[in-house]
């Protein structure tokens, strides 16, 4: 493919999908077909490897790569890995691997900061001031928040305890109110808000913010939910949806490896 300065590949990696779209970053917005490939079992370095070098070469890709992944990222090495295999990524520069394996220079940040990233700088947060929370609600639960626009990296907020009803434990938050809970479980839509208000609940007591950004595979099905969340500021659905995540990958690689 011919590159253009404001093209960039992103990718964004889940606990069930990888998937990948070229970002027209003047826009933010897809230039091409987005793919995905089912996040690859077991998960190892090199079955995830794979699955990026597919996507880069479906789009016979040369340029930058922006890539978003589960985890806790720090100068570009990852330290947490808890939905995509676990130890088999702690200590791994994924970008340096990426640029090995693809030929391609990458970026690699944690995956809801991406999402939060996009809707600051394109969608539903851009022009916002004060605290801006983004979640992504999905297989799991991310979260990324920024003050003024300027980003709080590596929050990992999804994996906050809340007491589960259920057990009588204890579990991450994103154990008793993620998406793949909700499927898993079988529950109506008003008995998974109320436990998901809970947590935007719990969250905000924490960091009082001024806008909650609802994004991920649920933000399409707001109008199942969005009358049942009861919190004390601003509430208001992705306005990319379950593209934030590629689309912020992409802006960050090229705001860092360009500029």
């Amino acid at each position: 493919m011919l590159m253009r300065k404001n093209l960039v590949l992103g990718i964004d990696i889940g606990g069930s999908g990888v998937k990948g779209a070229i970002v027209n970053l003047k826009k933010g917005e897809f230039e091409s077909e987005r793919i995905r490939i089912p996040t690859p079992s077991p998960h190892t370095l090199q079955n995830m490897l794979s699955a990026i070098e597919e996507i880069v070469t479906s789009f016979k890709w040369k340029g930058i790569i922006g890539c978003g992944f589960p985890g806790v990222i720090r100068a570009q090495i990852i330290d947490t890995a808890a939905n995509v295999g676990g130890k088999n990524f702690i200590g791994v520069n994924l970008a340096e691997q990426i640029g090995q394996h693809c030929g391609c220079e990458a970026w690699v940040l944690n995956d809801a900061d991406a999402a939060g990233i996009a809707e600051i700088k394109y969608g539903a947060g851009k022009d916002r001031n004060g605290v801006v929370m983004m979640l992504t609600v999905g297989t799991g639960i991310g979260v990324s928040m920024f003050t003024d626009g300027v980003l709080v990296p590596n929050l990992e907020f999804g994996h906050l305890k809340m007491r589960d009803r259920a057990s009588r434990k204890n579990i991450s938050a994103e154990k008793i109110c993620s998406d793949a809970v909700r499927k898993s479980r079988d529950l109506q839509w008003r008995h998974w808000a109320e436990r998901f208000n809970k947590y935007l609940k719990y969250l905000h007591s924490l960091t009082w913010p001024d806008l909650m950004i609802i994004g991920g595979g649920i933000a399409s099905k707001s109008p199942k939910y969005i009358k049942y969340l009861n919190v004390d500021c601003d509430i208001t659905i992705a306005k990319l949806e379950n593209r934030a995540g590629i689309i912020g990958a992409a802006y960050q690689a090229d705001r860092i490896l360009r500029h």
